[in-house]
């Protein structure tokens, strides 16, 4: 299969899309793969194969590598003897920013590219947290109980300590602070808004239980990978899902009834039908008092949640051959015509 990924971006997560793009290098292995690396002034690179080291991005030396644009349906390399085009469906793995906020998408949608990720509409209720349970409300999905705060003005939290904070456009646990009483919570407010100007703010369930699983649609139905259970210590922290953002080996499936399996998987089909057709995205779940809550959408999971899937090569696959087809409007001009003959020009 012939894949182009595109990772980099201009977002806090940069670095683990480029972790991301390097594990998924060894995990298609006999894909035919071309890599494109968006940097922090949006400029595009295409990177050498053999280049794919993290050291060649800290150090700088893809600046050495060629230059892309986007024109209809291609990236292309332009040099003093003509242009190359590089056609053929993208995997948009550039997580957070760019990636994950619909700006990617739209700039795929407006040159016809075809690609792997969330669409426009699906990143607006995915990338902001707010605008997540604002669907869940939509779609019956129950999720945690939550409050917003914005740095623009003074609100006093209701919620009983302990509490978690978050921002509420970032992923990756960045900015995110357990708060346990009063104390605390000026320091925690100052993290996230260090990252965002609004920010979510949650019950802090101890011990909660955590369920993840990954899914898509391919030929009018679902397709869901193995249920995980990750393994935690008071909530999954920035280092530890830095590590898990670079997994390839399969993970070990959650040891639940096939009850809760299927009410992880109809709740995740809520969330994902008519309106994530075209991505591969992951949820997270919490199960608390035998009720299933979503916790999170990750609509472009870390190493797109490969370590999930019994056989994620023949998943990404199934994926390429339905993505959605935008239909475009037929230009005639028909009513200017029809004006200028009525006035006789």
């Amino acid at each position: 299969m012939k894949l182009t990924i595109l990772f980099g971006g201009t977002s806090f997560e940069h670095e683990i899309s480029i972790v991301s793009a390097i594990t998924l290098k060894e995990k298609l292995s006999g894909f035919d793969l071309t890599f494109v690396f968006c940097d922090q002034d949006h400029i595009f690179y295409l990177i050498d194969s053999s280049k794919m080291r993290a050291n060649t991005f800290s150090k700088g030396e893809h600046k050495k590598m060629p230059k892309l644009t986007l024109a209809n349906g291609a990236f292309v390399q332009k040099s003093l003897f003509g242009s190359k085009e590089y056609k053929g469906i993208v995997l948009n793995l550039i997580h957070g920013a760019d990636g994950e906020d619909g700006t990617i998408a739209a700039l795929f949608d407006f040159f016809a590219i075809d690609y792997i990720g969330p669409r426009v509409d699906a990143c607006v209720f995915s990338y902001d947290k707010r605008y997540t349970k604002y669907l869940c409300e939509a779609r019956d999905v129950k999720s945690v109980a939550y409050e917003v705060l914005s740095v623009d003005e003074h609100k006093n939290l209701s919620l009983a300590y302990p509490i978690i904070v978050k921002p509420a456009r970032l992923g990756s646990s960045i900015g995110v602070s357990i708060v346990r009483d009063e104390t605390q919570l000026d320091y925690a407010l100052d993290s996230g808004y260090e990252y965002d100007s609004v920010l979510l703010v949650e019950p802090f369930i101890e011990g909660v239980k955590e369920y993840n699983v990954a899914g898509f649609k391919a030929d009018g139905k679902m397709y869901f990978s193995i249920v995980e259970e990750p393994q935690k210590n008071e909530f999954l922290d920035f280092e530890k899902k830095y590590m898990d953002f670079s997994r390839s080996e399969q993970v070990l499936k959650a040891d639940i009834s096939d009850e809760l399996t299927s009410k992880l998987k109809a709740n995740f089909e809520k969330i994902y039908t008519n309106l994530f057709e075209g991505a591969l995205i992951r949820c997270d779940f919490f199960v608390v008092n035998g009720e299933v809550l979503l916790n999170e959408i990750n609509p472009i999971p870390g190493s797109m949640a490969n370590y999930l899937f019994e056989d994620f090569k023949d998943s990404l696959k199934m994926l390429s051959r339905s993505l959605p087809k935008t239909k475009k409007a037929k230009i005639s001009y028909e009513y200017i015509h029809s004006i200028s003959s009525a006035k006789g020009k």
